[in-house]
């Protein structure tokens, strides 16, 4: 043996490696981000409107409500007063039966020395 031995170097090729591939690969799936944000915009929009025009149906009811009150008020006061009157003249009746026999009792006389009058602020059952 002679003592010298013939190294080969470890070379590229010509040209050079191909580059490395580290991208990922994949294929693109479903819509894009833009699609995606036009379609939420889309849909808040549409909501928005409904909400609106609920709110518009609600005023109308409420409006509609309150004018039906209104003009029920005179009704239903005139079906108290019925009420009432009937009650007072029952409770006189009661009365007069009851202090019959208790003489210079005037059945629903006023305690009050007045000319004016004053409905009662309740009323007997």
């Amino acid at each position: 043996m002679s003592g010298t031995i013939q190294f080969k170097q470890d070379l590229p090729p010509k040209g050079g490696y191909e580059p490395i591939r580290y991208k990922r690969n994949l294929p693109a799936r479903g819509p894009g981000g833009l699609a995606v944000f036009g379609g939420i915009l889309a849909i808040c929009a549409y909501g928005f409107y409904k909400v609106g025009q609920g709110n518009l149906e609600q005023r109308e009811l409420k409006r509609e409500r309150a004018w039906s009150r209104i003009h029920l008020i005179p009704l239903l006061m005139a079906e108290s007063d019925r009420d009432i009157y009937r009650r007072e003249q029952a409770q006189l009746a009661r009365e007069k039966e009851l202090m019959k026999d208790v003489p210079g009792w005037e059945a629903g006389k006023s305690v009050y020395n007045n000319k004016r009058y004053n409905p009662q602020n309740f009323v007997v059952m």
